[in-house]
């Protein structure tokens, strides 16, 4: 097991990028905790950042603690279970951006391979045929001497599923202090994956709604 040294990015503090009646979208730093755990340090962290501002926020989804990017809160328990629900039957739409190890060998293609926890090493993940499914599409938007730039679209929001299907491509997320090597962690100040767009159904307005935060890695 890793030994967590969290330390929350102050700067910003919360990067709101929309809100209105029912909702609540941030572009959240890499390095800081969607919700709290168990240590008295983990308070600081996205959801309590939020409800600072707006008490009544309910965290809907999580994004990593070392992921950047879009995430939506309710603020109501009716906005709640509706954007729960579009969660859970794979309604919502999202876009992740990441830079990965190596050349990714196709252009574009699918991996679905069902993960599931790694009891003897938590919280990593493993590929398992009696597992959850998990399935990501990926596109490539830029080959480098030494990495890929890719877009990855996961239809299932499986723990580290966008990390371990690029580890099992053979293309570790750069900065991955999971399941890279020490020199491959060491490439990058960060782990370079970003939650990069979202799209959602409104709960109010029930019309599509789509959030977006540009990803800070090469073009």
């Amino acid at each position: 097991m890793q030994i967590f040294d969290y330390q929350p990015p102050s700067i910003p503090w919360l990067d709101i990028r929309y809100k209105d009646r029912d909702i609540i979208v941030i572009n959240k730093p890499a390095g800081l905790l969607a919700n709290p755990g168990k240590a008295p340090a983990t308070h600081d962290c996205a959801i309590t950042r939020v409800q600072k501002l707006f008490p009544e926020a309910i965290l809907v989804h999580r994004l990593d603690c070392d992921t950047s990017g879009i995430m939506v809160f309710a603020r109501n328990k009716k906005a709640e279970s509706h954007l729960k629900t579009q969660f859970q039957d794979r309604k919502t739409k999202k876009i992740y951006i990441a830079e990965v190890k190596g050349q990714v060998k196709d252009d574009t293609g699918t991996v679905d391979l069902s993960l599931s926890a790694d009891k003897t090493n938590p919280p990593f993940q493993i590929v398992s045929e009696q597992g959850k499914s998990a399935i990501t599409h990926y596109e490539v938007i830029e080959r480098h001497p030494e990495h890929t730039l890719v877009k990855l679209m996961p239809e299932t929001g499986r723990t580290h599923q966008l990390r371990v299907h690029m580890l099992a491509l053979g293309n570790v997320i750069l900065g991955d202090t999971f399941y890279a090597d020490e020199a491959t962690i060491a490439l990058r100040a960060r782990l370079s994956l970003h939650a990069q767009m979202l799209t959602i159904t409104h709960p109010y307005t029930q019309k599509q709604r789509t959030f977006f935060s540009k990803h800070p890695f090469s073009d």
